[in-house]
């Protein structure tokens, strides 16, 4: 039993399982169109109920009561012309009663018969309850045609043999005639309950939305000290929320940033008097090479302290792209690079200028590093700006791709180094994409060595 049991489970999970899939597969992935459809769908459902069960209930017993009012007046008709005397003063006599008190529109046919039976129209009412209740108070043969004259029926009764009546009447006075009407109040009714349903749940919406763009805004760098929690109770508390996680992530971005220029402060001295104090020892092989370590270690010093800032504290601009890359290029690139550039020259972009001038430098000081050949793209795809750095160097192994990233990771090649050789420039530069809320993939290069593609929102 308790197989069975958790067999059933496992269909009721996978059912479930494909019912969500199928919702996030076809529902729209905006919170306003779901909010939209959540407020649309019942509203529909609700109507299509009405029109479907009560309306079509009441419209059947409106067209019982008026079907059943005709057959009776038409009976009573009949009856009078048997009752009387059936001279052509009697006859002309109802007649005009018919027509004019009971709104009939009658007309006595003689030595005539009924047409032959026509087929009843799809869904119609008022031939099947005419039908039934001309049977049951009249008696007589008779002929209905609810279809051939707009706006009437026409109905013919054998009174007796050779003589047959002939009525006119509006469709009114067979069933309910004014659906329609009703359908398009229903649908300006309806109309006017969405406009007022869409007003209100934009309003509702629209903080939640400022509240996401102000997150990504600050995630960019962008200054958001515009942005002010409204909205319902709930919003105003997650804006209020954000608005505090960003004043702390300011003061310590702030405070690490103080840290970190006093900490580089007192090494820089330190540097500098070992420097002032190898210039009195003169220039003999040992003290140049004491020099040459000094140099390493302040060359490593500024790699550390840009790894550490990272983006730091700088606010995003409008940058040109292509006087970025093509200064990066005078600086990264060697002698006997063969540089290939292919960037529009209007590019521009809102960066924060000094982090991604390093990620680009770094990229192409690898690039240069072991590779001849450098091919460098960038493009803009929707609203994200692609970069490309291609080179012809040996690549790097696909199952080592991510471990190049981790600060200080070395291949034998030595291919994360940045142009310092401190091993941190592949790490330097995925920090400073996602700080602009990007990221740097590395692949296979068509030149036969490796590609760096950064991409980051703009």
């Amino acid at each position: 039993m308790s197989a069975v049991t958790e067999s059933q489970g496992k269909i009721d999970h996978t059912l479930w399982w494909r019912f969500n899939r199928l919702l996030e597969r076809y529902l729209p992935a905006g919170l306003y169109q779901r909010s939209l459809l959540i407020v649309v769908v019942p509203i529909v459902l609700l109507q299509s109920i009405m029109v479907g069960i009560v309306l079509d209930r009441h419209w059947d017993n409106v067209t019982k009561v008026l079907a059943r009012s005709l057959a009776r007046d038409i009976s009573l008709v009949i009856e009078l012309y048997d009752k009387s005397a059936k001279t052509p003063v009697t006859i002309d006599e109802l007649e005009k009663m018919a027509t004019q008190r009971l709104r009939l529109r009658l007309s006595i046919e003689h030595n005539a018969s009924l047409p032959p039976p026509l087929p009843v129209p799809w869904l119609s009412i008022v031939d099947a309850r005419l039908s039934r209740y001309l049977d049951n108070e009249a008696g007589r043969p008779f002929w209905i045609d609810s279809s051939s004259n707009p706006g009437y029926v026409e109905i013919r009764v054998e009174a007796e043999k050779g003589t047959v009546f002939r009525f006119l009447v509006n469709d009114e006075r067979a069933y309910a005639a004014n659906t329609n009407s009703l359908l398009f109040w229903m649908f300006i009714s309806s109309v006017i309950l969405l406009s007022i349903a869409i007003i209100f749940l934009r309003k509702q919406i629209k903080p939640i939305l400022e509240l996401a763009h102000a997150a990504r805004s600050f995630g960019l760098g962008h200054d958001v000290s515009h942005f002010v929690p409204r909205g319902a109770t709930e919003v105003r508390q997650a804006a209020q929320a954000f608005l505090n996680m960003k004043e702390r992530i300011e003061r310590h971005v702030e405070q690490r940033t103080a840290m970190l220029a006093g900490v580089s402060h007192d090494l820089r001295t330190i540097l500098t008097r070992f420097k002032l104090e190898l210039a009195f020892l003169g220039d003999d092989a040992k003290v140049k090479a004491l020099k040459g370590d000094i140099e390493e270690m302040q060359t490593m010093l500024d790699a550390y302290m840009n790894f550490a800032r990272g983006a730091g504290g700088e606010k995003a601009e409008t940058s040109d792209i292509a006087r970025m890359i093509e200064g990066a290029v005078k600086t990264g690139a060697r002698p006997n690079s063969q540089v290939t550039i292919d960037v529009a020259p209007n590019m521009i972009a809102k960066v924060k200028p000094n982090a991604f001038r390093r990620l680009i430098l770094n990229l192409i000081a690898n690039a240069a590093r072991f590779g001849e050949t450098i091919a460098i793209k960038a493009k803009s795809k929707g609203s994200r700006l692609v970069i490309t750095v291609d080179d012809n160097g040996p690549g790097i192994p696909a199952n080592m791709r991510e471990d190049v990233f981790r600060p200080f990771f070395r291949l034998d090649e030595a291919r994360n180094q940045d142009e310092t050789g401190t091993g941190l420039g592949l790490s330097i530069a995925r920090d400073i994409a996602r700080a602009h809320g990007g990221d740097i993939k590395l692949y296979d290069s068509p030149l036969g060595g490796l590609r760096a593609v950064v991409e980051i929102p703009v």
